[in-house]
């Protein structure tokens, strides 16, 4: 096994971990910032794209459900699914397993509207340079996976 195969020692895995978070935050903030450009073409905040895009993967959910995924408050989830239903793009419905928490489906019009979303960010994605093989994204989505294993214990509300 060479040296870059063996894992780090503490205090050097939390030097190198400290440079992956200060990586993270301009990344996160630039790209938070390109889609909000793109709310002037469908007029999807970014948060309404991400409860839209999280029910086109998942299907029918509640809105604790998504605030559990995306670590953020019930409440601001509410905020967001109340302003997808207003636009006709998600809407409310009954829920035979919890009758106090709705369900909260994609329409046709939101299906479309995320689909096209989901297009333009993917051409902007095939941009990326550096000639990223699969090997490496596998390796940094679990370095991501494992830094947020890291807080599952936080509680967002």
């Amino acid at each position: 096994m060479n040296d870059i195969d063996k894992p780090l020692a503490p205090d050097e895995l939390g030097e190198r971990i400290t440079e992956v978070y200060d990586l993270i935050g301009p990344l996160y903030r630039r790209a938070f910032r390109k889609i909000e450009l793109g709310e002037q073409i469908e007029g999807a905040s970014v948060g309404v794209r991400s409860v839209l895009d999280l029910l086109l993967r998942f299907g029918p959910m509640t809105v604790p459900q998504m605030g559990r995924i995306m670590a953020l408050s019930r409440q601001f989830v509410q905020r967001t699914v109340n302003d997808a239903v207003a636009h006709g793009w998600a809407e409310v419905t009954p829920n035979p397993a919890h009758q106090r928490s709705s369900l909260i489906r994609l329409t046709d019009e939101g299906r479309a509207t995320i689909t096209a979303i989901l297009a333009r960010e993917h051409a902007v994605n095939r941009q990326v340079g550096g000639g990223l093989t699969d090997a490496e994204i596998t390796a940094c989505v679990r370095v991501l996976k494992e830094l947020l294993r890291t807080f599952d214990h936080v509680d967002v509300e």
